[in-house]
């Protein structure tokens, strides 16, 4: 009889432990689930020693696991974890429910649901937002779609790291799709405002004059409101999102826009200035950076200290 039959609490698999992944993956260890981790880095790993169960493949997270987590990058990355018949998900002997964390397109998530299907696992398309100050709070909001009745037996596992879970239906990718629009929004506002505090910066006003009348007016948005005053302000660009992965995001909001044949030139203006923030490169990787070429455009430095 399987846990979910018995009435008692699955084993959770976690595949991923970075910036995002490792504290979502401590959240649900302590909400109480017995927890099976693996990264390809085995130092990630290695904090989890004592708390949940180390295993050395995404196959032998499968065999001990019902419900597997991946929060990863790359699709090839997904791809290996997941379908490699040796070492994936898909080889594991007790995997029931898969859940599919990161941002790569709907089509992604058609190729690894219809691989799982012949095995008999279930794919939930799962992708959050918020940041890894939220992940770790266990204040992520999540967006799903999949078949409700694997939904509702993943619900209780995904808000052990999300406060507020969204359901969009049983049809697969909508939470790719979702997700991808959320992040150009996110994306754009920051790259905007950006722009727009050069430009008052270039004119002589100062930078926390700028945002103290945006946050009490009608400019306000996520960057005016966080990303500028805690990692641009002072120069410490350390929000925690890599640029190469939010150009990869950009690029999936593209494809979804081009699949359904819709025109998008802002989003094409709005990835072309994360592009320049990667080829600026400078020391930290961070999606904050944005604002760097456009600094060295203007010729001015918005905040404190030097960079």
């Amino acid at each position: 009889m399987s846990s979910h039959e018995s009435g008692s609490r699955p084993t959770v698999g976690f595949l991923g432990l970075g910036s995002i992944g490792r504290p979502m993956a401590e959240r649900v260890s302590a909400n109480g689930y017995k927890l099976v981790v693996y990264d390809v880095r085995e130092a990630a790993m290695t904090p989890f020693r004592g708390s949940a169960e180390l295993a050395r493949s995404p196959a032998e997270v499968a065999d001990r696991a019902e419900i597997v987590l991946a929060c990863l990058a790359a699709s090839d990355s997904f791809r290996a974890a997941v379908l490699d018949r040796k070492t994936g998900i898909i080889a594991g002997r007790k995997v029931q429910l898969y859940l599919h964390l990161g941002t790569n397109g709907a089509q992604l998530v058609k190729e690894l649901s219809d691989g799982l299907a012949a095995r008999g696992v279930v794919t939930i398309d799962v992708p959050m937002t918020g940041g890894a100050a939220r992940a770790r709070e266990g204040t992520l909001t999540a967006m799903a779609s999949g078949p409700r009745a694997a939904f509702d037996r993943a619900e209780p596992v995904i808000r052990s790291y999300a406060d507020k879970v969204v359901y969009l239906g049983q049809e697969p990718g909508r939470g790719q799709v979702m997700k991808v629009v959320n992040n150009m929004m996110s994306l754009a506002n920051l790259a905007t405002a950006c722009e727009a505090l050069v430009v008052g910066t270039k004119a002589g006003i100062d930078l926390e004059t700028m945002l103290d009348v945006v946050n009490h007016g009608s400019g306000q948005n996520s960057a005016s409101l966080t990303k500028i005053p805690l990692h641009v302000l002072h120069r410490t660009f350390d929000f925690g999102g890599a640029l190469s992965v939010v150009i990869k995001d950009l690029r999936a909001f593209l494809d979804q826009a081009r699949d359904t044949g819709v025109a998008t030139p802002l989003a094409t203006a709005v990835l072309q200035a994360y592009l320049d923030a990667l080829a600026a490169g400078t020391k930290a990787d961070d999606l904050t950076k944005v604002v760097i070429p456009m600094e060295r455009a203007a010729g001015v430095q918005v905040g404190r200290a030097a960079d």
